[in-house]
């Protein structure tokens, strides 16, 4: 079973970060936040926004897919790996210095996802 939940949720946990990844730089082109017309006529007319959105509709698909298959108590705990994308996201993406301590909490994490699978 472990065999055929892993792949799906490092993709849905792919999709997830990678719609975060989006998102960031979609706000950060749509310039400062106001409650304006024209902010949001910005942030939805532009592709990284609207990625953003396409990663989540289809990550949000494959979880209803992972939740109707698998035992909920086997799956939910997998989709922290997207914390763990994130990190290496920030720092390929972002150019973010990761402090040890984090890496001490990725560890935790994967630990954890690794004792949950078996």
């Amino acid at each position: 079973m472990i065999f055929k939940l892993l792949p799906l949720s490092i993709i849905q946990c792919i999709l997830l970060s990678g719609g975060q990844v989006l998102m960031k730089y979609g706000l950060t082109r749509a310039g400062d936040f106001s409650w304006t017309f024209d902010y949001f006529r910005r942030l939805l007319t532009n592709w990284q926004f609207i990625g953003c959105g396409v990663c989540y509709g289809i990550g949000s698909v494959l979880w209803m897919y992972i939740i109707k298959n698998f035992p909920f108590s086997m799956a939910y705990p997998m989709i922290s790996m997207s914390y763990v994308m994130g990190m290496f996201a920030a720092i390929i993406f972002f150019h973010e210095q990761i402090p040890m301590i984090r890496w001490v909490g990725v560890f935790l994490i994967l630990t954890g996802c690794v004792l949950i699978a078996k």
